[in-house]
């Protein structure tokens, strides 16, 4: 059991949260924090012209509201939402906040054979405390 649980919570194609919350509760000692966090990375820089204007702020007020939605419906949880590379972000943020496990999310394996997804598999490899990958189906 752990008592401080980092949830990655990604917001593309595959977005379901739900298989990664109820592990986290399910490794959650009583009274355990749990951290939803998502990780926006930069926009591409030829796109960034092409956007309209507020757009990043708007996307960041909707993923904030819809964490914000998730964490209330589990004991002791808070959303947090970071900017950068994810790797790198989900790595700093649970060293940062002493989280004791990190719970993320990977594809399941195609046609690149038996690999993780590049972030969950950078994760993996770098992280200080225990990773519970949830696989997508």
């Amino acid at each position: 059991m752990y008592s401080h649980l980092l949830v990655t919570v990604a917001y593309d194609k595959g977005h379901d949260a739900s298989p990664s919350l109820e592990i986290a509760k399910a490794l959650a000692a009583p009274g355990a924090r749990i951290t939803l966090l998502h990780v926006m990375e930069p926009a591409p820089v030829f796109a960034v012209d092409y956007l309209p204007e507020g757009w990043h702020d708007e996307m960041r007020a909707a993923i904030v509201s819809d964490l914000e939605g998730l964490a209330d419906g589990i004991e002791n949880a808070t959303g947090l939402v970071v900017e950068g590379d994810a790797a790198h972000e989900i790595l700093e943020t649970a060293r940062d906040q002493g989280a004791d496990c990190i719970v993320i999310a990977s594809h399941r394996p195609g046609s690149q054979g038996l690999f993780l997804g590049s972030t969950a598999s950078k994760v993996v490899a770098r992280a200080q405390c225990a990773i519970h990958v949830a696989r997508r189906k």
